[in-house]
């Protein structure tokens, strides 16, 4: 199945364009940190679902320790409670430090600390989740196969190297003038 993935920073979807494209289903983005919501996450769920696409979550990660991720888990099970949307996907739990806070504040980037820090995730959501991450971070930092959950690789290459749930082969897929991260669910 084709894929992509989105969230608030997409601005408004064209979610019709998105199915006439052969897009089956949608990620999208529920909550970041431990307090925040995507505002756009209840929108996207609804219009997603209302084009036929099925639809998982996924939530982006600031913490810096297990107790950290623990209420993340809390803010992205509660966020996604309070939508009272229903999910046919995974939520997937994006530990990865795109935008280098984890680095800013001395995170160590320990593996077994990171590894720890998805296992918490996991157990603590209540719901069906598994763990996203680069290629890099799937083989340097997390023990992926020791968590036996759904894994969402982003390897934007001809090759998924991992061979999980899910691949992110590109963050050029243009659909209606606009760009998404293009996603293969296996």
């Amino acid at each position: 199945m084709r894929g992509i993935d989105v969230s608030e920073n997409n601005g408004v979807v064209d979610w019709q364009a998105v199915a006439a494209a052969g897009i089956e289903f949608a990620i999208v983005r529920c909550s970041y940190g431990k307090n925040s919501k995507d505002e756009m996450f209840l929108r996207n769920v609804n219009c997603a679902h209302a084009a036929g696409l099925k639809v998982g979550a996924y939530h982006y990660s600031y913490a810096l320790s297990v107790e950290d991720t623990i209420q993340e888990a809390v803010n992205c099970r509660d966020t996604i409670a309070e939508a009272g949307v229903l999910l046919d996907l995974p939520v997937f739990f994006d530990i990865e430090d795109a935008d280098r806070y984890k680095e800013r504040k001395g995170f160590s980037f320990d593996p077994a600390e990171i590894t720890a820090m998805c296992k918490a995730f996991i157990d603590n959501l209540g719901l069906d989740c598994g763990v996203y991450a680069s290629y890099s971070w799937l083989t340097d930092y997390i023990d992926w196969r020791a968590l036996g959950c759904a894994v969402w690789n982003a390897q934007w290459s001809a090759n998924d190297d991992v061979k999980g749930y899910m691949w992110q082969y590109t963050d050029k897929l243009e659909i209606g003038g606009q760009y998404f991260d293009g996603n293969i669910k296996y």
